[in-house]
């Protein structure tokens, strides 16, 4: 898998979890829930607990997809790409295993390892920036 395509994957994997919250609220629309039942910044006391962490997967998500995108670009951008290729791709794998272990559960099993997840994509992220500009 290329930098540019971990960095595609990356992306789908934050629409999908963004497109599971919008079904999840539709369908509570639809169910006759209002519509401004979900105000930005307090998730209501009623939505279930999976949905609550799959939003907050989401917002993981939206904080390191802009930090990839720069360096995946950037390299692009410099001709580098071949420079993080073999690294890129294990982002997009931390990604998904730091969302799988928020989607089952918060016990400190669960944080250890998502918090592990979000490390490897940092130190991957320093390890693409140092070989870029190095």
């Amino acid at each position: 898998m290329s930098a540019i395509q971990s960095l595609l994957g990356f992306t789908a994997w934050t629409l999908l979890l963004v497109l599971g919250i919008f079904l999840y609220r539709g369908v509570r629309f639809l169910g006759g829930t209002p519509i401004n039942h979900w105000p930005r910044g307090a998730a209501p006391a009623d939505d279930v607990p999976l949905i609550k962490r799959v939003a907050d997967a989401h917002a993981n998500c939206l904080e390191n997809l802009p930090v990839f995108a720069v360096l995946v670009l950037a390299a692009a951008a410099m001709g580098r790409l071949e420079a993080i290729h073999a690294l890129a791709p294990w982002v997009l794998y931390a990604r998904i295993g730091q969302t799988a272990a928020h989607l089952s559960g918060t016990g400190q099993l669960n944080v250890l390892v998502r918090a592990t997840f979000w490390a490897a994509q940092v130190a991957l992220f320093v390890l693409m920036l140092v070989r870029l500009v190095g």
